[in-house]
């Protein structure tokens, strides 16, 4: 999916809807320059906006994972690890190692 498609479906259903621009802002909370530029494909936009204004014509969100995609709880885990950092940086009390939390990726098997 790009930035252009989330727009596209919100122009299309605003037209359906037969609602200005200004009417759909105004019910979503969001400016009209925002919505403009949404509909447009705006790549760098809050998401609480554009669910906002999703909302407000009664779409619905769906996101799937990938198929062989394992959660949280049992794909990764942070493991503390207690190796000393490097000598260029300093422990922030000074005399105890930081500890490293790490992301392990999940790994078939």
């Amino acid at each position: 999916m790009t930035t252009d498609e989330p727009g596209r479906i919100i122009r299309a259903e605003r037209r359906a809807q037969g609602l200005r621009q200004d009417q759909l802002a105004g019910a979503a909370g969001v400016g009209v320059r925002f919505l403009s530029e949404l509909e447009c494909g705006k790549t760098t936009a809050r998401v609480g906006k554009v669910l906002a204004v999703l909302a407000a014509l009664g779409c619905k969100v769906r996101i799937e994972p990938p198929p062989r995609a394992r959660h949280l709880s049992g794909g990764g885990k942070c493991r503390v690890s207690r190796r000393q950092p490097p000598r260029t940086k300093a422990s922030r009390c000074g005399s105890q190692p930081r500890s490293v939390c790490r992301w392990l990726p999940w790994r078939p098997g």
